[in-house]
């Protein structure tokens, strides 16, 4: 399996998850403390410290990649799929602030 698959997995899972939440959140019109500008602040600042700490471990030498295993796109010296968990992680953690919430608000409204 190379890296590629298995970042297109990580990524479909976050998709639809975040699809998901995405539907969740525009049919319950409770969005007033979401903020797409956080999201877009938060995906920033991880794709750069991937970027510079990424590219520090591979250059130091504490990991490698085959390069039969990797598309060949780098940033520096990082393989472009190292950059797929980061977009997965901020597709899914404000996805799953989305629907927890949601169980939350449930579990509130159940308890009064």
């Amino acid at each position: 399996m190379t890296y590629v698959i298995l970042c297109l997995g990580f990524l479909a899972v976050a998709g639809v998850i975040g699809l998901w939440a995405l539907a969740v959140h525009r049919r319950s019109r409770k969005g007033s403390d979401f903020s797409w500008q956080a999201v877009l602040a938060a995906a920033v600042v991880l794709l750069l410290l991937t970027a510079v700490f990424d590219n520090v471990i591979i250059g130091v030498g504490l990991v490698d990649y085959s390069d039969e295993q990797i598309s060949g796109v780098r940033i520096g010296v990082a393989p472009i799929e190292d950059f797929s968990y980061s977009i997965a992680a901020v597709i899914m953690l404000p996805a799953l602030w989305v629907l927890l919430g949601r169980v939350q608000s449930r579990r509130s409204t159940h308890a009064q």
